[in-house]
């Protein structure tokens, strides 16, 4: 059982139909205590905060209106949905949420009917909405609501563009509900967001609009003859603004707003009135991040965006602090090496799509601003970008975490790769993700730079080797170039040493062995260092060699490694299918060897949620899970020695 306590409305409320079975008047408190709950909850267990906070009232109000789960809700950037999970049969197990085996952080189909799809990348729920409403229409279900709630920065990426284009040409119950907060995780950048804040604060558009609204409260009691209303108030609403043009309009979606996404009454009647008006429809509403809770308004949404842990009576951030002085955060080492080698070569510029300060890229915004550009949630572009810089002569470092790098695949081969030129991407968050989960897992990005011809595939053990790697990638043209690093902190204290080269493709022996060679790439083979020690108590004598490249391969140290070892260890935290241990298995048969080669790195499947330790543990490339493997690769019994 949960240790927080609901409300007295909310406690009565386990699935959405409870929700429905209340008054209207009641709703404000139900948000109220929703929003409570949450407090309660994310300051001592931790969590996304700000977002959830921003759409209490509207997640409150969409459950209460629409038919949920056979009306189809779809979240975009699943950190907004808390409100819904505990709306939807949730709140007992609501304090397991992101912790190893308990609920996910985001929108999961498997984990609840009410999660009508999966999300955690940006920018998906117009495009799924569309295709559920068009599946409804098919099957001459024209009664199904289908609602798309968008936001977070998530409109600026091309995906959601897409989906507008196609929805509007489609004769489907589709609602998209535009969350405007102004914010991702850092503050929305772009023309969107500029035009967004022009409708918002245009007063002869609102004025308008304001008519508008007070004519659509009537449009119930119009019954049958609602449509032909509607369409004369589109067709006025079209004239008077014919000087302020609406680009949802312009794509067929019948665009209503803004509104206060605050106000849950207001909410729920327009709501209920959209529901009656077919076809296309957007709703654009306007909220603020942490809303509801003060020092989360006072304060950054970019730090409230997920703090930690807090005391929710005072706000005060608790940060425990270490004993001894900790390394840095491999984004850290990445962001003030970048402003080091930018300040040498004025070629050197800085790319990221929407997170300056989760890639530490917001360094150099700040040291250089005119050489650093946020982009927005939008990846793909992110990357022909940075290639067109590229055709004139510039350096771009692209920084993108792991998994969202997914989403340009396309551009890093057409637009980069083929032509051979020198991008470097930095990817953040490469391996296990930790809390956020498979959707955020950078589990894939060695086998799929592996496998695209003229691109450097690299990965540093610690902070000395990542800023080795970024001097080279730029101190001559090279191509592209991959460098990819973990979430979390290095290994050095004083990380901070002189630049210098590195031979592309060559590896480095750590430590000499006997009894097995163990071939480690990236900041996972300090669970080898940690292995070896282990192994020593135990009568087995590993070698340990850092690969330091994925592509090309050290062949010298592999014609070494198999020439003297028949047992075999590799270690990485990417798949296994196409990483670097299939790479050397490639290597060793194309040349003849016949050593016994076990690799260790994450499976053929999706890995859940859980601390990055808890995770390695589970793939069995933790220290013990080497050790293991290497005891039984040799085949040796322990020999511990006699105290």
């Amino acid at each position: 059982m949960s240790e927080f306590k609901a409300g007295e409305l909310l406690d009565k409320i386990i699935v959405p139909s409870d929700l429905r079975k209340l008054n209207e008047n009641q709703l404000e408190q139900v948000a109220k205590e929703l929003r409570q709950y949450i407090v309660d909850v994310v300051s001592v267990k931790g969590g996304h905060f700000g977002a959830s906070l921003g759409v209490v009232e509207m997640t409150v109000a969409l459950h209460y209106v629409f038919n949920t789960p056979d009306d189809q809700l779809v979240w975009d950037v699943g950190h907004q949905a808390y409100g819904h999970k505990l709306l939807t049969g949730r709140r007992a197990n609501f304090h397991t949420n992101r912790v190893y085996k308990g609920l996910s952080g985001f929108p999961k189909r498997s984990e609840s009917e009410y999660d009508t799809f999966g999300v955690g990348h940006s920018s998906t729920s117009i495009s799924a909405a569309l295709g559920m409403a068009v599946a409804s229409r098919l099957k001459g279900d024209k009664q199904r609501q289908h609602i798309a709630v968008i936001g977070d920065g998530s409109m600026t990426a091309g995906l959601a563009f897409e989906g507008l284009n196609h929805g509007g040409v489609e004769d489907s119950n589709l609602l998209v509900v535009l969350n405007d907060n102004c914010m991702s995780i850092d503050p929305n950048v772009g023309a969107l967001k500029e035009y967004l804040t022009d409708i918002s604060t245009s007063h002869t558009y609102n004025k308008v609009k304001d008519e508008v609204w007070t004519l659509l409260g009537k449009v119930s009691k119009f019954g049958p003859n609602a449509q032909a209303i509607v369409q004369k108030i589109e067709n006025g609403l079209k004239g008077a603004l014919l000087k302020q043009s609406n680009y949802f309009e312009s794509l067929n979606f019948r665009y209503f707003g803004p509104i206060d996404g605050h106000d849950v009454n207001h909410m729920t009647k327009v709501l209920q009135d959209l529901k009656d008006i077919p076809g296309p429809k957007i709703l654009h509403c306007l909220t603020k991040k942490g809303k509801g809770y003060q020092p989360a308004e006072d304060g950054s949404p970019t730090q409230w965006h997920a703090p930690g842990l807090f005391n929710k009576d005072t706000g005060e951030i608790i940060k425990v602090t270490p004993k001894s002085p900790q390394p840095p955060k491999y984004q850290d080492v990445f962001g003030h090496t970048i402003v080091e080698l930018a300040e040498k070569n004025e070629k050197i510029v800085g790319v990221t799509p929407a997170m300056p300060s989760g890639s530490s890229l917001n360094i150099m915004m700040k040291a250089i601003p005119d050489r650093a550009f946020d982009v927005g949630i939008a990846e793909q572009h992110a990357v022909t970008f940075s290639a067109g810089m590229a055709t004139q002569g510039m350096i771009p470092f692209c920084n993108i975490y792991s998994s969202f790098m997914q989403r340009a695949y396309d551009q890093v081969m057409h637009d980069v790769a083929l032509q051979n030129l020198h991008v470097v991407f930095c990817l953040d968050r490469a391996g296990f993700a930790g809390a956020d989960g498979p959707t955020h897992h950078g589990a894939y990005d060695i086998a799929y730079m592996r496998s695209t011809p003229n691109m450097i595939v690299a990965s540093p053990m610690n902070e000395e080797e990542l800023r080795d790697m970024m001097y080279t990638s730029q101190e001559k043209t090279h191509g592209p170039f991959t460098i990819r690093y973990p979430r979390g902190n290095g290994m050095m204290t004083d990380w901070k040493t002189p630049l210098k080269s590195i031979k592309i493709g060559q590896g480095r022996r750590i430590k000499n062995g006997e009894d097995v060679a163990i071939l480690t790439f990236g900041h996972i083979g300090n669970y080898a260092v940690d292995a070896c020690l282990q192994l020593e108590k135990e009568g087995v004598n590993a070698a340990h060699y850092d690969m330091r490249f994925a592509k090309p391969l050290d062949e010298m140290l592999l014609h070494e490694v198999f020439g003297k070892f028949e047992k075999v260890i590799t270690v990485e935290d990417g798949c296994l299918m196409g990483g670097i241990g299939s790479a050397i298995l490639e290597f060793a048969a194309d040349h003849g060897y016949k050593a016994s080669v076990k690799r260790l790195g994450i499976p053929d499947e999706f890995i859940e949620h859980g601390t990055q330790l808890e995770l390695h543990k589970e793939c069995g490339f933790d220290p013990e899970g080497i050790t293991q493997a290497a005891i039984k690769l040799v085949g040796a019994k322990a020999k511990k020695q006699a105290v």
